[in-house]
């Protein structure tokens, strides 16, 4: 007799689920819907931060990057504002010298490529207008 309760209470707990008509849906209290919708909404949030963590990941080695060619540059236009005022003071201490630049013959030929190229620059840029 015993062994008949044991296969019916077996029999109950693996058929619990199944009625006549189909299988009855699980009954689930509101507390356990609100703690799945909490926990979808962790994860979500979870995802966002993470998504969040690594765009400013992305913006900050970006500014390091702009911050090193910044100063780089800084740097490089300080040389050159550096060699281009020793220029100029040297022609401001002697007013003789502009025109003794221009005497030698390879000084000419640099200052009427230069005026050349300017005259280009001015007759295509009216072209293009």
């Amino acid at each position: 007799m015993n062994s008949r309760r044991d296969f019916r209470s077996h029999r109950a707990a693996l058929f619990d689920g199944i009625e006549e008509g189909g299988i009855r849906a699980p009954v689930y209290s509101s507390r356990e819907i609100h703690e799945q919708g909490n926990d979808q909404a962790m994860d979500s949030l979870h995802d966002r931060v993470s998504i969040l963590k690594r765009l400013t990941g992305d913006i900050h080695e970006e500014v390091e990057n702009h911050n090193r060619m910044l100063d780089r540059m800084g740097n490089d236009m300080d040389a050159s504002r550096g060699f281009l005022s020793g220029t100029v003071d040297k022609f401001k201490m002697k007013p003789t010298l502009t025109w003794q630049v221009f005497e030698t013959k390879s000084s000419r030929r640099m200052a009427t490529m230069v005026a050349s190229f300017i005259a280009v620059f001015i007759l295509i840029y009216y072209l293009t207008k």
